[in-house]
């Protein structure tokens, strides 16, 4: 029995190694025929869902784009934030990273010329690379199959497109603070961390950004666990004009955490500055736009980590 699980296990990550190395390829994008209309942002949702990779936002880009800027890129665009709980409670353990993908998110949009839906989401070598977690962990790629199985129960007999964007970046791949929090009288680390929170989202609002949602995780091993979902409307808009697939990175995920045994907590999220090498964005007032959004959520960030 030992032997056959050796080799069922080895077998396994051999699997993930295929995977990883035929999706070199930081997002992907899933696509089928949608000519009779019968597939929209809502029965995907569901499809997810069903399927275990739960979806807690899924929302029109189009009826907010179009009151905000008067024009909307595409048929139908809707982006969307989802988990598996169970997997990243899992990966949480051994990776607190997870939480800079915690939620993933999709970008769901129609081509009106050919008559297909899209969604793009992560490949796992996107998830692995912007987590630093290895592609072959068993956890992460269960993670990926899970979301690849939403994929096709969404969008049954559809495939996955050729994808061809860059996937190296000059810039730092993440952006990281730590901060040691000073306990007052009868504080707890979570009220201190509820304290930092609540002046991080004053800092956002008026500089653009919402939270579509937050999330708290307990798990033994932190004395606190907290991801955020965000997004700035002045930063997506643009970028999904060419680059609708932007939805794999948008919105993204801003984690905070504190392990017990250590003294800092941590903050971090994706660089948000690497969309433009990742999504090819050769626009300058679109890169620009997206360089200051990056810079506004690290300058905050930097301040109240001081």
């Amino acid at each position: 029995m030992k032997n056959f699980l050796k080799v069922f296990i080895g077998a396994f990550l051999l699997l993930g190694t295929s995977v990883y190395a035929e999706e070199v390829q930081n997002l992907q994008i899933f696509s089928v025929d949608n000519t009779k209309g019968t597939i929209n942002a809502k029965s995907i949702g569901k499809a997810f869902t069903d399927s275990g990779v739960i979806v807690d936002v899924n929302n029109d880009m189009n009826s907010i784009f179009s009151k905000r800027y008067g024009k909307v890129h595409h048929k139908n665009y809707n982006l969307a934030i989802f988990t598996n709980p169970k997997l990243v409670t899992t990966l949480m353990e051994k990776y607190p990273n997870i939480g800079m993908i915690t939620p993933l998110s999709m970008s769901i949009y129609e081509d009106a010329a050919k008559n297909t839906i899209n969604i793009s989401t992560l490949s796992l070598a996107g998830m692995a690379r912007i987590t630093k977690i290895p592609a072959t962990d068993p956890d992460l790629i269960a993670y990926a199959k899970a979301v690849d199985t939403a994929l096709h129960a969404a969008l049954p007999n559809g495939k996955y497109l050729s994808v061809n964007h860059n996937t190296k970046s000059s810039q730092p791949l993440t952006t990281e603070f730590a901060i040691e929090f000073e306990l007052e009288d009868g504080d707890t680390y979570v009220d201190a961390k509820d304290s930092f929170k609540e002046e991080f989202e004053s800092e956002l609002g008026p500089v653009g950004f919402l939270i579509p949602k937050s999330y708290t995780l307990e798990h033994a091993d932190y004395d606190f666990f907290d991801t955020y979902s965000i997004i700035r409307f002045n930063a997506i808009y643009p970028v999904s004009k060419n680059h609708p697939d932007a939805g794999a990175y948008a919105p993204f995920s801003v984690v905070i955490y504190k392990k017990k045994n250590e003294d800092e907590a941590h903050i971090a999220f994706p660089s948000i500055d690497n969309w433009i090498s990742d999504l090819d964005i050769t626009d300058k007032k679109t890169a620009d736009t997206v360089r200051e959004t990056h810079g506004m959520v690290k300058t905050i960030l930097e301040e109240l980590t001081e």
